[in-house]
């Protein structure tokens, strides 16, 4: 059942001290507007647009969530059993491809214990006194959520493990003859980390979370949900065909969905009368660079370098990453994920290679065992 509740949302700086500034504040002060009810929200830091745009589209319980339906009910049942107790809910680790909903569970579940939400990352915890200060400040039940927690320093993370598993710390003042070992007990709370690389995760930490869940890739029909339920928060009017054709370009993630369905809307406004269909999405989508599978510019510049200069594999990260001018990190992260999904390329332990149908939407007939040969039919994606 949802709850009006107490959310109370507190971003965490790098310092640690979950301190934010005035102008921090002032924002905070626009999300409040939008939920008078709920006077003591604190909004995490947010500075773009399109971030303070995609926190209203974000569903605020579990019955307004689309896809992941097994990890949603999975989820709802653990918090209830848990609200009923008036226990802390089991540690949680969310883990899968960017854009899936991590960070929206993780507000959901701390709105649905009527629990104060933490919010800090990873890389943001650099010391031992950063994990201290933070969970020593933390209320019963509350939710301490952790972005990018395949990012914590080792140093940091052995403070994690008595913390989750007793609810307390140790840590050590002075030195030498003058070291003094303090327990510091802790109030329960509930751990709460997302990461897109779960293996990066030591087993110690692993271990530690009772509820571990991973995130898939949504359909095109749960997509179109999405667009149309974001299209409604918006103001926009969106066909069916209109939101089916941005779903099916939006790469399975909902985030994608909703930064194409604003370029969309100001395409539409500017152009026409503000009505998306899927003709106008079609037009705007392919303004953007983004084809019908939903592929960008670097999307295809990897498939057509690889069909291409590489003859379609084998061929090392490093040596694509070189070509492409590119991170080796943002093509392991970004842009082959989704190309392994649709099949369009394949990991061996040579190097990537291209499918068939991956040369093929680069413009290259591949055959078995010949030589790649550019293909003179087809030239463009979109």
């Amino acid at each position: 059942m949802a709850k009006t509740g107490r959310e109370k949302i507190v971003g965490n700086g790098a310092n640690g001290n979950g301190s934010s500034d005035a102008s921090t504040k002032a924002e905070a002060s626009t999300d409040v507007a939008e939920d008078s009810s709920r006077s003591d929200v604190i909004s995490p830091i947010k500075t773009a647009d399109d971030e303070r745009v995609g926190n209203a589209l974000r569903p605020r319980h579990f019955e307004e969530y689309v896809g992941q339906i097994a990890v949603v009910d999975s989820i709802s049942v653990a918090v209830s059993a848990a609200d009923r107790r008036g226990d802390a809910l089991d540690h949680v680790l969310l883990h899968g491809p960017p854009g899936l909903g991590k960070t929206t569970i993780a507000h959901i579940i701390a709105r649905e214990m009527d629990s104060r939400l933490v919010h800090t990352s990873g890389p943001a915890m650099e010391r031992p006194a950063d994990v201290v200060g933070i969970l020593s400040n933390l209320d019963t039940r509350d939710v301490l959520f952790i972005d990018e927690i395949h990012r914590l320093s080792s140093a940091v993370e052995e403070y994690l493990y008595s913390a989750m598993e007793d609810f307390r710390v140790d840590f050590t003042t002075g030195q030498g003859a003058f070291a003094k070992t303090i327990n510091l007990p802790l109030q329960p709370f509930t751990l709460i980390g997302s990461t897109t690389r779960v293996g990066m995760l030591s087993a110690p930490l692993r271990d530690r979370f009772g509820l571990v869940y991973h995130l898939d890739y949504y359909t095109e029909e749960q997509l179109t949900l999405v667009v149309q339920r974001s299209a409604k928060i918006l103001g926009v009017e969106v066909t069916e065909t209109g939101a089916a054709e941005i779903a099916r370009r939006s790469r399975g993630t909902p985030r994608i969905a909703n930064r194409l369905l604003r370029r969309v809307r100001d395409y539409a406004e500017v152009k026409y009368d503000g009505v998306i269909s899927d003709d106008i999405a079609k037009s705007a989508l392919q303004l953007e660079g983004v084809d019908r599978l939903g592929l960008d510019r670097l999307d295809r510049l990897y498939l057509e370098t690889l069909a291409k200069n590489y003859d379609g594999g084998p061929a090392g990260v490093n040596a694509l990453a070189a070509t492409l001018n590119e991170e080796q990190q943002t093509l392991e992260d970004v842009v082959e994920p989704y190309l392994l999904k649709i099949g369009f390329i394949l990991r061996t332990t040579q190097g990537r290679r291209t499918t068939p149908e991956g040369a093929k939407h680069a413009g290259v007939v591949q055959a078995p065992g010949v030589e790649l040969k550019p293909d003179p039919q087809q030239t463009r994606f979109l």
